[in-house]
């Protein structure tokens, strides 16, 4: 596929898949996101040694977006929904910030995946203790020490990722995997513009006074940008040739992709006391029989996706390249499948009629717009393979930050001008009061 099919295609799919991680949230939500976010990008690419290593690449770009799931933005989304500039654009900057860190730690793991040769392989040890190091660190000085805090009285894990996303890059500078690094600032910066843009989308659709769910628009629009920034910067990356497959990763990968994140979604989100409450609000008569249906349907549907993913793969794994192509795309569109009926199921979605006031209406449509997208952009035509060099930074890079920082001023000004006083929202730096004469 093309440069503007391929963007738009993982744009698509992980908008929708980090808008479904709203019914879940946390790491693992978000790891369920990124991983469909990297196989969007694989299935697109069209190359077969990717393909062959496809459940290790995408449980990496699992882990790195999923990293950023432990960040606290709560009271910085009601920042941005301030009457005053300073408090609006405090918050469309930290959302910059969180929404980068969540792009860069995610591309630039996916990154290092893709730039993996037979010559030149990142040694995962150094880099993971790195990234370790540096959060403690970071969090230790800035956060603990200097007080510098984004959210209090909330969690401050931000300084965490910050200082994660530092050794990385540190780590992708030194060692010379400039590609990867180049994934990770696009991915930083669409993810950084796609969260301040969506709550604005999500401020407006408050102080217009629509009965929608203006949240999962914003979390759209994270995710379809933060798309859009990493497969614009590996489809316009000149990658070179892959390394062999390991049997192994993929291995421990598939694992992590059918098992271990769908269980530990399952049972964060299918627990009895929020089944009850769901019940409860949609108004079923039998709760414990409801809670029991939809406990077993999440159940049943995971143990089957997993047996099915293990024999699909144990088949496929060693066969020719054009069966590949076909496993691969069918794997991805099946996975984003699997996430939106989990979604659905969560949700109470089969529960209630459909109303186009509902965010979750739209799910399957956007799924299908993607399917179709692909189908009418190629489907999965395999392009050559180049081994040039990439520079670490490209004028590119500053023409979209530059237009980032652009963004938030006009959208915190735009935010304070049409403010009608009605919406809640917190202050981070409120006005000193006056003292009586």
């Amino acid at each position: 596929m093309g440069t503007t099919p391929a963007t738009l295609l993982t744009a698509l799919l992980l908008g929708l898949a980090w808008a479904i991680r709203g019914h879940f949230g946390h790491e693992w939500g978000a790891a369920w996101a990124g991983a469909i976010g990297s196989m969007a990008i694989l299935v697109a690419s069209g190359r077969v040694a990717w393909f062959r290593r496809l459940p290790a690449l995408a449980a990496l770009g699992a882990v790195g977006w999923g990293a950023g799931g432990m960040m606290s933005y709560g009271i910085v989304v009601g920042y941005c929904r301030a009457d005053t500039f300073v408090n609006s654009l405090y918050g469309y900057a930290m959302l910059a910030v969180i929404g980068g860190l969540y792009g860069f730690i995610g591309g630039g793991m996916l990154g290092l995946g893709l730039e993996t040769s037979a010559d030149k392989k990142p040694n995962w040890f150094v880099l993971i203790s790195g990234m370790v190091a540096g959060g403690c660190l970071f969090w230790g000085i800035v956060v603990y020490q200097l007080e510098w805090l984004m959210t209090p009285p909330r969690s401050e894990a931000w300084g965490l990722c910050a200082g994660a996303a530092i050794a990385l890059a540190w780590y992708t500078y030194q060692e010379g995997f400039h590609r990867a690094l180049r994934v990770a600032v696009f991915a930083g910066l669409g993810g950084g513009c796609g969260f301040s843009i969506g709550n604005f989308f999500q401020t407006m659709g408050s102080i217009s006074g629509i009965s929608y769910n203006w949240w999962n628009v914003m979390e759209f629009t994270l995710g379809f940008c933060g798309g859009l920034g990493m497969a614009y910067a590996v489809s316009t990356t000149q990658w070179p040739k892959s390394a062999k497959p390991s049997r192994i990763a993929n291995w421990i990968g598939l694992i992590f992709l059918i098992l271990l994140l769908p269980w530990t979604n399952y049972v964060n989100a299918f627990e009895g006391k929020k089944l009850v409450q769901l019940g409860q609000g949609l108004g079923v008569e039998d709760i414990a029989q409801f809670v029991n249906h939809q406990q077993m349907l999440g159940l049943s549907m995971l143990v089957l996706v997993a047996i099915g993913a293990c024999i699909n793969w144990k088949w496929h794994e060693h066969r020719d390249d054009p069966s590949l192509i076909k496993l691969g795309s069918f794997v991805l569109f099946a996975y984003t499948l699997y996430y939106v009926l989990y979604g659905f199921i969560v949700k109470g979605f089969f529960y209630r009629s459909l109303s186009i006031g509902s965010s979750d209406t739209l799910y399957l449509p956007i799924l299908f717009a993607a399917a179709s997208l692909w189908l009418l952009a190629g489907r999965g035509k395999v392009e050559a393979v180049s081994s040039s060099e990439v520079k670490p930074l490209d004028p590119s890079m500053l023409t979209a930050g530059a237009i980032m920082l652009v963004a938030i001023f006009a959208i915190a000004t735009a935010t304070v001008f049409i403010h009608d006083g009605k919406i809640n929202f917190h202050e981070r730096f409120p006005a000193p009061t006056q003292r009586a004469p």
